[in-house]
């Protein structure tokens, strides 16, 4: 008997899940009944990160110098455009021209009647599945034998975020999800900009602004809280299931992009200053170590 209730259960939240997906999306390529899909592509993802490095143990790394521009400077030109189409297509809804422009309105049953939600939902599945196409970043790391890249944060971030996002696709693909894809499509134009010019040897010594692309990626995540926070606080028209998950996601960015850059940054500088002899206790030195005169040590 308890089984068949849990059975019953079951049957009764899928039924649920097939309410309330969007029309639009709900027979689009990986995005049907459910997540099947994507949950393989995501299990043959972490298989490659668990065998590859293996299958390269023995072997010498591939020189990708040419894939590597070509394939960065795509995902720049492609973040571009996506960055602008998601934010003029939210535009021509009229997103931000509401009393309160910081709630774009999901509009469940009636979306695909509206043209303009159509193209806001054509975009947003592009980079859904441009998720899967940044999986070769992961790949690329792997073939040229850049295993120390490969960090926990790499792959979770990669992994996660197609999952997170074939939920949007399926259920909420358009009002309060144009802000986060938006911000994280103008960070790739920055991010992958680099990837495409620090991939010529030439100009690795002038690119001096990489610790800058982490500051950006966390003001991102910030931004994408706080406004999921408000829109939560001020009830917006938006599924309570986006704000719940885009809050948790963004912590837990928050806190593993911080960590990353703490330990990138501050703590290498620590130990630089340390090694050229500059005693870091409660900011100050009792006396002369190595040349070095009393007073602070300003670790920008």
């Amino acid at each position: 008997m308890q089984k068949m209730g849990l059975l019953e259960e079951s049957s009764k939240f899928y039924e649920w899940t097939k309410e309330t997906k969007d029309p639009r999306t709900r027979n689009w390529f990986l995005l049907n009944d459910n997540p099947i899909y994507v949950i393989l592509i995501v299990l043959a993802y972490y298989f490659i990160v668990w065998q590859g490095p293996k299958f390269m143990k023995n072997r010498k790394p591939y020189e990708l110098q040419t894939f590597m521009i070509i394939y960065n400077w795509f995902l720049v030109i492609l973040s571009a455009y996506m960055t602008f189409e998601i934010v003029y297509s939210s535009y021509l809804i009229g997103y931000f021209s509401t009393s309160n422009p910081l709630c774009a309105k999901y509009k469940h049953s009636e979306a695909y009647k509206d043209p303009k939600e159509m193209r806001l939902a054509n975009v947003l599945y592009i980079y859904f599945l441009s998720k899967i196409l940044e999986f070769m970043d992961t790949f690329l790391m792997i073939m040229r034998k850049k295993d120390n890249q490969i960090t926990y944060l790499h792959v979770y971030h990669h992994s996660s975020i197609l999952i997170v996002w074939w939920i949007v696709m399926t259920y909420m693909p358009g009002g309060q999800s144009w802000m986060s894809s938006s911000m994280n499509c103008l960070v790739h134009v920055v991010m992958y900009a680099y990837y495409a010019l620090a991939a010529i040897p030439s100009m690795r010594s002038k690119l001096w602004w990489k610790k800058y692309i982490t500051k950006f990626q966390l003001t991102q995540f910030t931004l994408i809280l706080l406004h999921t926070l408000q829109s939560a606080f001020t009830r917006c028209d938006f599924p309570k299931i986006g704000e719940y998950m885009l809050t948790l996601y963004m912590i837990s960015m928050l806190v593993l992009f911080g960590n990353f850059y703490i330990k990138s940054y501050n703590l290498r500088q620590m130990e630089k200053a340390k090694k050229d002899g500059v005693k870091l206790s409660n900011g100050k030195s009792n006396g002369h170590s190595k040349g070095h005169t009393n007073g602070y040590a300003k670790l920008d």
